[in-house]
């Protein structure tokens, strides 16, 4: 016996998640009237009769007997159920719709969606939604994509077309091979994309049939099901009445009303007993707080039901549930829970990034992306910012400034945690949204070395040649004020100075040009600089060359981190200078080979 796949709607905010739900909803009801699907906790159970009825004679092209009973499709569209639907290694949902605005094409949470699924090794498929709205797009009244094609203008098709192979670009450009549906020759290899309208209904038939039939022919040995129970916590929440509640996708098994069941909380797993077992009410909306739920005594796997138990609170979402059948079987089931979670709170003592995050399906999903960033992590774990984490961060952050930062995920900053940041500077990083949070981090990251690297260059003496003009000598000494001609490079204030043999003459203490004081003059610049070291017609005169040179220490770095700063002209006259130099340094620029 085969149970029903598990289907996640992803993508980004605004792209038509929330509509497209209603519209297969909307639309299984209108095939089979009221009652035709069967309102879950969490979830909505579309049977294959229904699903038949709106697909009509697709079905056909499976050949091939269906025995996949339904779809159960979780209900609350976006990453944050999608992460708690997790299972050690992989995921809960069995196959996922990401949902891509046609004009808009891939965003922030597109990648975010599709960089998850990847890491948890769940199939998916796009639905490109939206079509109605390019140019020239004729409503079909149909929900077959296939026939509402055959009704557009070649323009649409055309449009439609590049619009297609933008989402193939970007697929292939992550990863993955894709087409259009109707284009596959391999849906084992290929990613399949369904054009679909929430708004008409176009496409929906194409996509429903789409998850059938993949569902059927390659995921049928993991929808087997056995007599082991379990599921996955996918919210505990507050209900008014019944107290704290676990919102829960059942996905083997059966579970009873007095059944003795296995959760985890933070601090280990906890045994409860099954008070009730609750499921909504046909075709309530939900929104009415009163008599919303009706009691079961039994579900069978795959199914959204409520449990209410004493002792929920705290329990973990995005942990399994497991029912204990044999009281052997307790320690077992124990090591299970407690060793998942071990594996996914992480705290060390190495130099790494603190992340907090809401639940333990986000903290994994972030975990994966800032290792697959090859971003060090101290701690990882659930819930607040705390003072302790502050000051754990500032530790991290005497010896790696941008590590020794806080990312908070869907989660909140404890005043006394917000006071402690401010006065140590610890930054913290709130995002309700995994790809921006990292994105930001990373962003922050590359704009600060970019500006530590702009100022440790600012700092370095530049290779220069300049030569002190006739009859510019202002004051002779203390300091030596003359007017130069700078023949190479570029010259700063503070700069060391020598000649021609290599010899050390002091540093230009200031630079002038018309009485405006400047930091820096470059090749064909004339200028007045001051240097407080030499007397002209001792160790400086007129007519003389002399250069900049960089410290020892900057040789290497000028050549290597910032040579993408120097011109040719400016590499070339480094050279010449630590031949000079080297005269009377032996081992200036000594990893330098001339």
């Amino acid at each position: 016996m085969i149970r029903q796949p598990v289907v996640v709607v992803l993508g980004h905010v605004d792209s038509g998640k929330t509509s497209l739900l209603d519209k297969i909803r909307g639309t299984a009801v209108q095939a089979r009237e009221a009652g035709g699907i069967t309102q879950h906790i969490g979830a909505s159970f579309f049977p294959l009769d229904v699903i038949k009825d709106i697909c009509g004679r697709l079905f056909d092209k499976f050949g091939a007997q269906l025995k996949v009973p339904g779809l159960l499709v979780i209900d609350t569209p976006g990453h944050e159920v999608f992460s708690n639907l997790r299972i050690r290694g992989g995921s809960a949902a069995d196959i996922a719709i990401v949902v891509i605005d046609v004009n808009k094409g891939f965003e922030a949470q597109t990648y975010e969606s599709i960089e998850i699924l990847k890491n948890r090794k769940v199939p998916f498929l796009i639905a490109l939604n939206k079509i109605d709205m390019i140019k020239g797009w004729r409503d079909s009244k149909s929900n077959l994509i296939i026939e509402s094609l055959k009704k557009q203008d070649k323009s649409v098709i055309e449009e439609l077309d590049k619009k297609i192979y933008d989402v193939v670009g970007v697929l292939s450009r992550i990863g993955f091979e894709s087409e259009a549906f109707y284009r596959i020759t391999n849906f084992r290899k290929q990613v399949a994309i369904i054009p679909v309208s929430a708004r008409t209904g176009e496409g929906i038939a194409e996509l429903l049939a789409m998850l059938i039939g993949l569902t059927q022919q390659y995921l049928q040995k993991k929808l087997e099901v056995s007599d082991f129970t379990k599921g996955i916590i996918l919210e505990v929440k507050e209900e008014e009445g019944l107290g704290i509640t676990a919102n829960t996708i059942l996905l083997d098994g059966k579970l009873r009303q007095g059944d003795e069941i296995i959760l985890a909380k933070k601090n280990g797993a906890v045994i409860t007993k099954v008070k009730a077992l609750l499921l909504p009410k046909p075709l309530d909306e939900m929104r009415d707080p009163r008599d919303k739920f009706v009691a079961v005594s039994e579900v069978s796997a795959a199914i959204g039901v409520k449990i209410v138990s004493p002792d929920m609170d705290g329990v973990l979402a995005g942990m399994p549930l497991y029912v204990i059948r044999e009281r052997n079987e307790i320690n077992k089931l124990k090591e299970l829970l407690e060793s998942e979670i071990k594996s996914l709170i992480i705290d060390t003592d190495k130099v790494g990034i603190t992340l907090k995050c809401d639940t333990l399906g986000s903290l994994e999903a972030i975990v994966d992306m800032l290792k697959d960033a090859k971003i060090p992590i101290r701690k990882a774990d659930i819930g607040a910012v705390t003072r302790h984490d502050v000051i754990e961060a500032s530790t991290v952050k005497e010896d790696d400034r941008y590590l020794g930062v806080i990312l908070a995920f869907n989660t909140k900053v404890l005043q006394d945690a917000e006071e402690e940041a401010n006065s140590r500077s610890i930054k913290i990083f709130k995002e309700n949204i995994i790809y921006n949070l990292i994105r930001i981090y990373t962003e922050w990251v590359e704009e600060e070395k970019k500006r530590e690297e702009s100022y440790i260059f600012s700092q370095i003496t530049l290779p220069s040649k300049f030569r002190i003009m006739k009859g510019f000598v202002f004051r002779k000494s203390k300091p030596a004020v003359v007017g130069v001609e700078i023949l190479e490079g570029r010259i700063r204030q503070k700069s060391q100075v020598m000649n021609e043999e290599g010899k050390d003459i002091g540093l230009i203490h200031q630079i002038q040009d018309k009485g405006v004081t400047l930091q820096e003059a470059t090749k064909g610049m004339q200028v007045a600089i001051s240097m407080q070291e030499p007397t002209v017609g001792r160790q400086i005169d007129e007519d003389n060359t002399l250069y900049t040179y960089p410290k020892n220490e900057h040789v290497n770095m000028l050549l290597e981190k910032f040579r993408n700063r120097l011109s040719e002209e400016e590499i070339h006259l480094l050279n010449e200078i630590i031949e000079k130099r080297r005269k009377v340094e032996a081992l200036y620029g000594y990893n330098v080979e001339l």
